[in-house]
């Protein structure tokens, strides 16, 4: 006898979307100057959720000057003052987890367990841990009495909205800052309902500013002269122009860019441990992880035991309505992602390239892909190459852990990379020949706030998390 899981839905009840919101400048919510709005929509559904403000570059302008004015008494508050109004905000994380993990499902698409269980964890983590260096940032490594650079102007994606803004707004307030921040087009919610928390933590007026908008917003923010600091997250296009804006300027950068990470699995890798360890490094939210490990390097002489295992495990996975509990994969974030996902798995079935799916109906609307593997991968597929950002596996082979190594490491991109092996000495050759920032052994996705975050070549540059997400926040 077999059994079906009865739906499990979380409630939608716990959170009260108004109807419109306002850009959050100096402490005030107000419409966009030139009166620009946009909806949000939840990709699940497709329902429209909000109308949001678009800010313009005089918009900008006003949050910028702003921070500026903040920055001044903010900045000369004992750090343990400042760690007062972060361990508050992360107290009421805490308290708002629930209704903002809904939030972020219904604005994002990513099932209501990751982001109950993965994500708002990690953001309140995030602001309990920064709120602890806030006043002995003499002892971080960076000299006595260091400095905070200023208005800091940040800009984050859709994949994680609420944890990419902690990873952003955490250290920058330790440290002295003032902050304007732009969340996604797509995902704007979460982030105006963070202001909202701002404000019920008492936070001073202008130390933290929304700015809701298009890519021309983040672009005015980027180019606003008065910035000191800059910090994204997103794609390597978009990064690459606005390293190209900054040159020349005495402004701080820090990249956090795509990636097309290898998973790499020995022939004496615990086999089940490895399958969910796989599964975990690119179907968890939806595949939209910039870390995700797209590309599996599997042993050749375990190739076919690990596939089969890997298929049984695809055909558990349960794709659809991101408010049940037992769903695994939740919605694509937009149309335009599967617009593109869609269009380089077509390429790796044209290129040869041998297409699998576990059997799955689809929700008939919102924007949904089903869990995908290809088999037959070679490095010159574009599916091995390109960064998909969706639920698509490619599956390449190996002999040796050499050709391991040459074939992991034959990508633009170096953000992280997994290594499933018993043997110690295999793992530490094989992390010390890896160009990754982040290395993860017989695990994958695994993240604290006390661990840097980063990466190498088209991945960018800069660290996030730990101490040395200090650094980037500092005038050392």
């Amino acid at each position: 006898m077999t059994f079906d899981y009865a739906p499990a839905p979380e409630s939608r009840a716990v959170v009260d979307i108004a109807p419109s919101y306002g850009l959050f400048i100096d402490g005030e919510f107000a419409p966009a100057s030139d009166g620009k709005v946009f909806k949000t929509v939840s990709p699940s559904s497709e329902e429209v959720l909000s109308e949001v403000a678009q800010a313009s570059a005089d918009d900008v302008d006003r949050a910028v000057k702003a921070a500026r004015k903040a920055f001044e008494k903010w900045s000369a508050l004992p750090g343990a003052e400042r760690a007062k109004y972060l361990f508050r905000i992360a107290r009421l994380l805490q308290e708002r987890s629930r209704e903002l993990a809904v939030l972020e499902s219904l604005d994002n698409g990513k099932p209501i367990r990751e982001s109950r269980d993965a994500d708002l964890p990690l953001v309140a983590a995030h602001f309990f841990y920064y709120a602890g260096w806030a006043d002995k940032l003499d002892h971080a490594g960076y000299g006595a009495n260091p400095r905070p650079l200023g208005v800091a102007g940040q800009i984050i994606p859709w994949n994680f909205p609420l944890l990419m803004l902690a990873w952003k707004i955490a250290p920058a307030l330790a440290t002295g800052n003032t902050v304007v921040l732009k969340p996604a087009e797509t995902t704007p919610l979460s982030a105006l309902f963070f202001a909202d928390i701002c404000r019920q933590a008492g936070l001073p007026k202008g130390v933290v500013n929304i700015l809701t908008g298009e890519g021309s917003t983040g672009a005015a923010l980027v180019a606003h002269p008065d910035v000191n600091k800059v910090a994204f997250t997103g794609s390597t296009e978009v990064g690459k122009a606005i390293a190209r804006t900054v040159a020349g300027t005495d402004k701080k950068v820090t990249l956090e860019l795509g990636g097309k990470a290898a998973n790499i699995v020995f022939d004496d890798a615990p086999l089940d441990q490895a399958v969910e360890g796989i599964v975990n490094g690119i179907f968890f939210n939806q595949g939209h992880v910039c870390c995700a490990g797209s590309r599996l390097l599997v042993q050749e002489s375990i190739q076919d035991e690990l596939l089969d295992a890997l298929k049984r495990r695809m055909r558990t996975l349960r794709v659809g309505d991101p408010l049940d509990k037992n769903t695994d994969i939740g919605a694509i974030n937009s149309a335009e992602q599967l617009a593109r996902i869609t269009a380089l798995a077509d390429a790796g079935e044209a290129e040869g390239a041998e297409r699998w799916s576990p059997s799955c109906e689809l929700p008939t609307t919102g924007y949904w892909f089903a869990p995908t593997l290809f088999t037959g991968v070679t490095q010159a597929h574009r599916i091995a190459r390109e960064e998909i950002f969706g639920p698509v596996l490619s599956v390449l082979t190996f002999r040796t852990p050499a050709e391991a190594v040459e074939k992991a490491n034959n990508t633009p991109y170096g953000l992280s990379a997994g290594i499933w092996t018993e043997k110690g000495s295999r793992m530490l050759w094989m992390a010390n020949k890896l160009r990754a920032g982040v290395i993860w052994s017989n695990t994958f996705n695994k993240f604290d706030p006390a661990s840097p975050f980063g990466g190498y070549q088209e991945s960018g540059y800069g660290r996030e998390g730990g101490r040395h997400g200090l650094e980037a926040y500092l005038n050392v």
